[in-house]
């Protein structure tokens, strides 16, 4: 039996250039790394409940909520 011929689909040039363009606006977002905010948000998730606080995150809550 035949395979039948993909029709459609992106050249090997045009995928090239798309995947260029993704690389570079990804590399431009880790560039920017992660704000404080979400650092703090996930240390505070790391810790278990009832447990130690650990840095500013626990201090800034200790009793607090």
């Amino acid at each position: 039996m035949k395979e039948a011929k993909k029709q459609g689909g992106l050249n090997a040039e045009i995928q090239s250039r798309i995947g260029h363009q993704l690389r570079a606006m990804y590399d431009d977002v880790v560039r920017q790394g992660v704000p404080d905010r979400f650092v703090d948000l996930i240390r505070r998730l790391d810790v278990p409940e009832g447990g130690p606080h650990l840095g500013d995150a626990g201090e800034k809550n200790h009793g607090g909520e």
